[in-house]
């Protein structure tokens, strides 16, 4: 059950999604594994203590990294906490080396991580990303952006961690060191639009264009359209537009921080990894590859190398990894398994 309005649409705060019910449901019989997403929410954890209880194997999926800022009390506590809560868990599935560095520091061992990449469906972006040059210019003009010229990609929310205030900033410095014509196109909805688009109407920034929400299924050909990928987020526990971005082959500019950077982002080979706040940095990183036509195609095609082995293959073969050896309640085999792959 739900804590709080009748009119809430989604949980907020730990106490706001309880499901007593779940209690019942973990303990029917009818499970092998229970897998977590998170301990955010008091059901996770009476899922968990049922789980335990009735002899079912926990597996947990979380996204937090040790970049993820912490502080007060709240730090103070973390690493007993999720010590404690890790301890209860038998599979903790790494979504990244980042995420698995994060186990590991509260004290998880290494036995019990196993890595279940966070990922898209690369095959689906790959090929929606592949256009003819007619097709990219239809997409271009349908957001009222220049034909001619790179196109700079920030597709995000506009909210402050994301930092895209830094990014315009930056476009700013890069206007006014460089003759290259080049062209900004946020893409998304957020808090900050008003203030955004006023602070390119304060600065003169006639190469930003503002798109607003674009529906999941036209980004592969927004991405195929552009030339850079840029993510400044100064909180980012992966970023999967970097995964989707990549499989159209483009190169990513984002701040170091981002969970996805220890896999998916090599400076300098498939893109630059500034810190978060370094708007300089970013200025730099943006206005190489703007400038060098020669340097996106490379750094492009490292993006499309190194994300072709971060995919639904490699998140199955962790899966399947981590459900070995597990002790099944009532059970002498191991799950079947059924998949397209047979």
């Amino acid at each position: 059950m739900f804590v709080g309005s009748a009119h809430s649409r989604e949980p907020r705060g730990f106490w706001s999604l309880i499901a007593p019910s779940i209690w019942k449901e973990v303990r029917s019989g009818r499970y092998d594994v229970l897998w977590l997403h998170g301990h955010n929410y008091a059901a996770n954890i009476i899922a968990l203590m049922a789980a335990k209880l009735a002899g079912i194997p926990v597996m947990m999926r979380g996204d937090t990294h040790l970049g993820l800022p912490r502080g007060g009390i709240k730090a103070a506590l973390r690493q007993p906490a999720m010590g404690a809560f890790y301890r209860l868990c038998d599979r903790l599935l790494a979504i990244g080396s980042a995420n698995a560095a994060f186990y590991r520091a509260m004290g998880a061992p290494d036995h019990k991580i196993f890595r279940v990449p966070l990922c898209v469906d690369n095959d689906r972006f790959m090929s929606a990303a592949k256009l003819s040059i007619g097709q990219k210019a239809e997409v271009r003009k349908r957001h009222g952006v220049p034909l001619d010229q790179p196109l700079v990609l920030y597709a995000a929310k506009f909210i402050a961690q994301k930092r895209p205030d830094h990014l315009l900033e930056a476009v700013r410095r890069i206007k006014a060191a460089s003759s290259q014509p080049f062209t900004l196109l946020m893409a998304g909805s957020g808090e900050l639009e008003p203030k955004l688009r006023a602070m390119c109407v304060e600065v003169s920034l006639n190469n930003v264009f503002f798109s607003g929400f674009i529906n999941q299924s036209q980004l592969p050909g927004l991405y195929a359209a552009s030339d850079i990928f840029v993510l400044p987020s100064e909180q980012e526990p992966w970023g999967l537009a970097v995964n989707e971005a990549m499989c159209a082959g483009l190169p990513i500019v984002i701040s170091r921080e981002a969970g996805c950077v220890a896999d998916l982002v090599r400076d300098g080979v498939n893109g630059f990894t500034p810190a978060a706040d370094d708007i300089d940095g970013f200025a730099k990183s943006l206005q190489r590859l703007i400038e060098d036509e020669e340097l996106r195609q490379r750094q492009g095609r490292a993006s499309v190398e190194l994300i072709g082995c971060w995919g639904y293959q490699q998140c199955l073969d962790g899966i399947r990894s981590a459900l070995m050896g597990l002790e099944y309640k009532g059970h002498d085999s191991q799950p079947v398994f059924k998949t397209s792959h047979g």
